[in-house]
């Protein structure tokens, strides 16, 4: 099994159909779930699913925990988005990777994140970084 980081091909035609509205506030709702290395997800991946999800734990639970995202912005051309840091307390727990989803459209498979291995918390905090909200380093672009 394998966790390989990538944006899903189906999340690419549904920007063009309009099914994820990033916007802040007014926007959908995102979640993001922690997946164990038995996980098999690529760009194949279209939407969320339990299977090899990591256990409930502390305040992980199936599904995961919902996002906070900043409104997408324009800059020199290309457009990105950012989500405010998610942390899990009280946790024991092993993840490869994780899943960012569309809760507001059909559980729609948004980003496959792969840790480039195994990440343990044991009886502790757990928390996804993600990137600089820059055209260089944001987690979703387009250039």
């Amino acid at each position: 099994m394998a966790i390989t980081q990538a944006i899903p091909n189906s999340f690419r035609g549904e920007l063009l159909t309009g099914t994820h509205n990033f916007t802040a506030a007014t926007g959908n709702v995102f979640k993001l779930a922690l997946y164990t290395s038995a996980s098999t997800m690529s760009s194949a991946t279209t939407v969320y699913a339990a299977t090899s999800e990591v256990a409930n734990s502390g305040q992980y639970v199936t599904g995961g925990g919902v996002l906070t995202n900043v409104s997408p912005v324009v800059s020199s051309g290309v457009a990105f988005i950012d989500f405010d840091d998610i942390s899990f307390t009280g946790v024991t727990l092993t993840a490869a990777g994780a899943l960012i989803y569309n809760t507001s459209a059909s559980n729609k498979a948004v980003a496959v994140l792969s840790f480039g291995g195994d990440k343990t918390a044991t009886s502790g905090v757990f928390t996804i970084q993600f990137p600089a909200a820059t055209t260089a380093a944001a987690i979703l672009t387009i250039a």
